[in-house]
């Protein structure tokens, strides 16, 4: 796995939302961007999704087996709600985040932890 390309393909969508985010969904430009992210977010399914979704299922199964896997992408940006025993009544979050390429696990408004680095 070439950890340097999935973290600058993640980076790339990460910008992409970033730029759409800034517009207005009237502007001529949206479609255009829109359509551009959604192809990113294919090709990193396609080219890393596996291999993300193989490391989700592990962090699942210690951390939250409770909850379903849902697709990488999904877990980009603001990341999923996922109920931890160990954290019962608190609002917890996995985030794929990228530089490098990680997922966290925050707790609340305050803590976080890198649960899973690729390799």
């Amino acid at each position: 796995m070439d950890i340097q390309a999935l973290d600058k393909a993640l980076q790339e969508i990460v910008n992409k939302r970033t730029e759409l985010e800034k517009i207005d969904y009237n502007n001529p430009k949206y479609d255009d961007l829109e359509e551009q992210l959604h192809d990113l977010e294919d090709d990193f399914q396609s080219e890393y999704g596996e291999y993300l979704e193989d490391a989700l299922q592990d962090v699942h199964d210690e951390l939250c087996p409770d909850n379903d896997v849902l697709m990488p992408i999904a877990y980009l940006g603001k990341g999923i709600p996922v109920e931890i025993d160990k954290y019962a009544g608190k609002d917890t979050k996995l985030i794929l985040e990228t530089n490098p390429t990680r997922l966290t696990l925050t707790i609340g408004k305050d803590k976080k932890e890198v649960v899973w680095t690729a390799k």
